[in-house]
């Protein structure tokens, strides 16, 4: 397809999502809301109540001014207006959004009103932000950096009338920074983390993961039932010490299906509210050889062949109870190909995995052979079905804190996912640590663009680099723009697991320029607030000068003086990452327990040299 009619579809698929809506009337000047209150029904649900909360407590930090938050009204003008009420719906910006979808939301602001409100259970706490954000410049930038900018002496806003709906149901950007922090989370309306009624719950559409380790355990069943596990090298898999990693079911044998749906119908009782569950293959590659799968993969030219006919199947006997709740399941793996003839059923959701695809080049990359590959894939599952999400991978997993190039495509990525018509994004990324490489930026830019991905990637990074750093923005810009132009020069193409630099085009020599430029940063910190966070930020930069020593278990192994080089940067970058925190260097190795070799490398080495 003409690479235009396919950027014409994409901007008409994401607009779709937002309306600004006629209007007539005078604007409000919000530099003038002296004598306002802020509006909330008497029986507003509990996010409501707290999105009150939340734009009575910004607005003061904007304006000095604390609004009353009341539940009735005895004027018709000066309020604003939150959440669904008898008095809103009374007044000259009054709607009804009993009718919206759980994320929709309206704004309205005219003739001395304001009306906030939105679908439940998030709707209306959604469009406070996005009125904070829009209109008051507030910016959730990380969890202990907030922006809010005076509102000064003149804010003029309107005559508006906007409505928004998310283009994604389910949004989720894997940072251990947002998934410990749930309020931070709603902030930037990541809708997974919380089931807090305050902070609207999570999403009903989760995200598909690996099950059948916890459906079908090959402890409870393996011994009594070899059948029921998968055939390798004619021999069943019925007893290993973790079935996540080391094995499959047999797909294929009917009671494996009867217990898995009857597991599957459980979870759904048990939580009525969710409208999605997993029936997914575990993270291994042990899928089953026998006759029976093998009869259905080979034609099928995918395992993927023995699976959907096994989810289709669980699927079936859940639409007969719940005929609203969609069965997903991984195509991950061997599984990410389409089969020939196979189709979902209606109720069948495909969660589709990026994980062999590379990370410095755009997802629709032409020349990225690796990406096209994936996006035959997806454009093959999407003539199957139109129940199709998203795991994407946006970190190096081998890696947390080297420089990871990656920051120039989560943009066209997340649009060319949402012009697919993916329903839900999983962006997983250093979500079990906190203090990853740039991790505060990037989620930053994840969260805003699954949110809207109208922005600009490029306009994100750049505001909250000035934003977050200050006159120390312009060097951590030259860093990344190093990093990511090696990257692109050196005609490399990686995944998301990555033990070297140079496997990301990532030279070593590299390293005291990048040192440098955090050296140009820093000096340009004018606060102790800022210095400290350009220090957060310098982290990747000595785990990059130090990778020379980084596996090393003792001074004979590296020869003296680039030990005696690296020592000061060792232990610079040990204080750095006890300083902010720093749990997790990769996705299975803990900081604290590289942290005690390298410590000891450098203080074995003493007797060899002097200090």
């Amino acid at each position: 397809m003409n690479k235009v009619i396919v950027l014409a579809i994409q901007v008409l698929c994401i607009a779709a999502c937002s309306r600004l809506l006629a209007v007539e009337g005078a604007g409000v000047d919000l530099a003038r809301l002296d004598g306002w209150d802020i509006v909330v029904a008497g029986d507003a649900i509990p996010s409501e109540r707290y999105a009150a909360g939340e734009f009575q407590h910004h607005f003061e930090l904007a304006s000095g001014k604390q609004l009353a938050i009341v539940e009735k009204t005895d004027r018709p003008d000066r309020h604003v207006f939150i959440g669904r009420s008898r008095a809103m719906l009374a007044s000259n910006v009054g709607f009804d959004p009993e009718q919206y979808g759980e994320e929709d939301l309206r704004i309205i602001a005219r003739n001395g009103n304001i009306a906030i409100a939105g679908g439940r259970p998030r709707g209306t706490l959604y469009g406070v932000y996005v009125f904070l954000e829009d209109y008051l410049g507030v910016r959730f930038l990380t969890v202990d950096h907030t922006h809010v900018p005076p509102v000064g002496d003149w804010r003029i806003v309107g005559p508006v009338d906007r409505f928004y709906h998310p283009p994604l149901a389910m949004r989720w950007s894997y940072y251990g920074e947002l998934n410990r922090n749930m309020d931070f989370a709603a902030r930037v309306r990541v809708n997974t983390v919380t089931n807090d009624e305050k902070l609207g719950g999570i999403a009903g559409l989760i995200n598909i993961n690996h099950s059948f380790a916890q459906q079908i355990n090959s402890k409870q069943y393996g011994e009594e039932h070899p059948e029921y596990y998968c055939l390798i090298d004619g021999k069943r898999r019925a007893q290993v010490k973790n079935d996540a990693y080391g094995n499959e079911p047999c797909l294929t044998n009917p009671q494996v299906l009867r217990i898995v749906t009857q597991k599957v119908l459980a979870e759904i009782e048990a939580e009525p509210h969710r409208r999605n569950f997993s029936v997914s293959q575990n993270d291994n590659d042990k899928y089953c050889r026998c006759d029976k799968c093998a009869a259905i993969d080979g034609p099928e030219g995918t395992p993927m062949g023995s699976l959907l006919t096994f989810v289709n199947s669980v699927a079936d006997e859940v639409g007969e109870q719940h005929p609203d709740v969609w069965i997903g399941t991984l195509s991950y793996w061997y599984t990410r190909q389409p089969p020939k003839t196979l189709k979902p059923r209606s109720n069948v959701q495909i969660q589709l995995c990026s994980i062999e695809c590379c990370l410095i080049h755009p997802i629709n990359d032409p020349n990225c052979e690796t990406n096209v590959r994936f996006c035959q894939d997806l454009s093959g599952w999407a003539e199957l079905t139109d129940k199709v999400s998203i795991w994407n991978y946006n970190t190096n997993f081998q890696n947390y804190l080297l420089p990871c190039p990656n920051l120039r495509v989560i943009e066209p990525n997340v649009r060319f996912f949402v012009a697919n018509d993916t329903r839900a994004i999983f962006m997983q990324a250093a979500g079990n640590g906190v203090s990853a490489e740039l991790s505060e930026l990037r989620n930053y830019m994840i969260a805003s663009l699954i949110w809207d991905p109208n922005r600009s990637g490029q306009q994100l990074m750049d505001e909250f680099l000035s934003l977050h750093y200050g006159k120390a923005a312009a060097p951590i810009r030259r860093y990344i723009d190093l990093i990511h132009d090696a990257a692109e020069a050196s005609g490399v193409h990686r995944h998301c697991f990555a033990k070297n630099p140079e496997q990301y085009g990532i030279d070593q020599t590299l390293a005291p320029q990048v040192l440098d430029l955090f050296a140009q940063a820093l000096a340009l910190a004018k606060t102790d607030e800022i210095k400290q966070r350009v220090e957060k930020a310098s982290i990747p930069a000595y785990r990059l000068a130090i990778h020379p020593v980084w596996d090393a278990k003792n001074p004979a192994d590296v020869d003296s003086a680039l030990l005696k080089k690296m020592r000061p940067l060792v232990r610079r970058f040990l204080e750095l990452g006890t300083r902010f925190k720093v749990d997790r260097v990769a996705e299975h190795t803990k900081f604290e327990d590289v942290s005690l070799r390298l410590g000891r490398l450098i203080d074995d080495a003493r007797g060899q040299d002097a200090d």
